[in-house]
């Protein structure tokens, strides 16, 4: 895991991880600049069109998460409740 957010670029995962982060790298940073052919790399991977839109709406939330907290001054919970709630997501999801 700390290769991957290091850089995922070189970091040893499956190209269609690679393939997807650099969809959602752009998507981040350049919104502006993203087009469909950004999307036919992924794809080609063997990464399915709903996963594709899986992705785009768990990045589009996280994004909206971290400018709302980066601008509203939020503050971050004690780091003891991230495992727990990684946990907790990994059994029922993002229901």
């Amino acid at each position: 895991m700390q290769q991957v957010l290091a850089d995922y670029k070189t970091a040893k995962i499956d190209e269609t991880l690679r393939a997807t982060l650099a969809l959602l790298e752009k998507f981040t940073l350049t919104p502006d600049a993203l087009s469909a052919a950004d999307v036919r790399p992924v794809l080609a991977t063997g990464v399915s069109r709903e996963a594709v839109v899986d992705a785009f709406y768990v990045a589009f939330l996280f994004n909206t998460y971290d400018r709302l907290a980066d601008t509203l001054g939020w503050e971050l919970p004690d780091r003891r409740y991230y495992p727990k709630a990684g946990q907790f997501l990994l059994k029922r999801g993002y229901r």
